[in-house]
């Protein structure tokens, strides 16, 4: 048995009279284990160039919903060389059109942007909002045409402890 300082930062330190070996032991564990749970986030990337064919684009659409759909994030870019860099629309409309077919899953995280001959965009996996709402939106409330809701009926009396007159 040893005395060992398990607390070092309370005021005041905590020690106890364990075994130490054991005690590195379950430390170590306990490190392992939340190793284990911690999720890493890697950025993969699709390489586009302006004249893409339509077979091309699917495919690499498909594989960045599927990586977005495991969690990592995406980077598109287009590629430029020579006389393209004059056709930048032409980038811009795939990337465009890569946004509206990732936007059920994905969110833009940096807009197109160009830099030297290359145009690129981040996507994230989307954040599911919580907060325990429910799936069903709540009924439309009727529409009263513009007119004010008529007046809440007045509330009987409350009953007095007199009696009253014979």
């Amino acid at each position: 048995m040893d005395l060992v300082e398990v607390a070092p930062n309370a005021d005041p330190p905590v020690c106890k009279i364990i075994d130490y070996g054991k005690f590195q032991y379950l430390a170590k564990k306990k490190a392992n284990e939340a190793k284990k749970k911690q999720v890493v986030i890697t950025v993969k990337e699709v390489k586009f160039r302006p004249g893409t064919d339509e077979h091309d684009y699917h495919y690499r659409m498909e594989h960045a919903r599927q990586w977005l759909q495991e969690g990592d994030k995406v980077k598109a870019t287009i590629w430029f060389r020579g006389r393209e860099m004059t056709h930048r629309e032409l980038g811009a409309r795939i990337l465009d059109k890569l946004e509206k077919d990732l936007a059920d899953i994905s969110e833009v995280e940096m807009r197109p942007r160009m830099e030297g001959n290359q145009m690129f965009i981040f996507f994230g996996p989307k954040r599911h909002k919580g907060g325990g709402k429910s799936e069903r939106p709540a009924p439309p409330k009727p529409d009263s045409g513009g007119q004010s809701a008529p007046p809440a009926p007045a509330a009987a009396p409350a009953p007095s402890d007199e009696k009253p007159p014979a």
